[in-house]
């Protein structure tokens, strides 16, 4: 189980990885789980990303997050799935979200 500060920091590994504390105690717990990994940049600095595991345990919480992410993945592909974007007036793909409405 993660704790309050593990959690905030996986969330801001997602969102903000630029202004992390590379010293955190935190990350060492996540690096642990793998959860985060870290890639050696050019001038000896350190970023992290987060793994499929810590993506997925991210996605479990928060579904909306994955499908908006899934949705602006597609959209960056474009309607044709080839990679160019979208001209307005093309047609495009619904997503259908499964559940309750209203």
């Amino acid at each position: 189980m993660l704790s309050p500060h593990e959690f905030a920091t996986l969330m801001l590994v997602r969102q903000a990885p630029d202004q992390l504390d590379m010293n955190r105690a935190e990350l060492d717990a996540l690096l642990e789980r793998q959860l985060v990994m870290l890639e050696h940049c050019t001038a000896g600095g350190r970023r992290a990303h987060l793994t499929d595991k810590g993506r997925s345990f991210l996605d479990a919480l928060h579904p909306d997050g994955a499908l908006r992410r899934a949705v602006t993945r597609a959209a960056k592909r474009g309607a044709d799935g080839r990679g160019t974007p979208a001209a307005p007036g093309d047609n495009t793909t619904d997503i259908e979200v499964s559940g309750n409405a209203g």
